[in-house]
């Protein structure tokens, strides 16, 4: 499996006693080569988890790789951010939207299903999803 890893993907993945642990591990097993993220991701995710250890070995193992620049998007983002800020969406989920667009083949994989049931790439697009069944 290939994909846009959110948040609650990798505080699932590290945290046992999250609602998500066991969905979060059985995406890891279907992982064929590291999970596209950004930045803003790995600094949500190691705050939840209260560790930035935790985060910095997903990337050095290799179950996520960073692949987004914010600056290189700026405008994108900008743009993003004034479309939906009836949703007062954080960087992480502009960056995630923004990750989508450059690539389309790819699924962002998140437990926040209500926001990105709503957002769209390319403004019209719906983002192709891998979440939970149970919300």
């Amino acid at each position: 499996m290939k994909g846009i890893a959110d948040t609650g993907l990798l505080v699932g993945f590290a945290n046992r006693r999250d609602q998500h642990h066991q969905w979060a591990v059985s995406i890891a097993k279907q992982v064929s080569e590291p999970l596209l993220t950004c930045e803003a991701v790995l600094a949500e995710a190691a705050f939840h988890l209260g560790s930035c250890s935790v985060v910095f070995d997903m990337v050095s193992d290799g179950f996520v790789d960073l692949a987004f620049d914010c600056t290189k998007h700026l405008l994108q983002l900008q743009a993003l951010a004034k479309r939906y800020s009836d949703r007062r969406p954080d960087l992480a989920d502009l960056c995630l939207i923004r990750m989508s667009e450059l690539h389309p083949r790819l699924p962002v994989i998140t437990v926040d299903r209500e926001d990105f049931k709503v957002y769209r790439r390319n403004k019209r697009e719906v983002i192709p999803l891998i979440c939970p069944s149970n919300g």
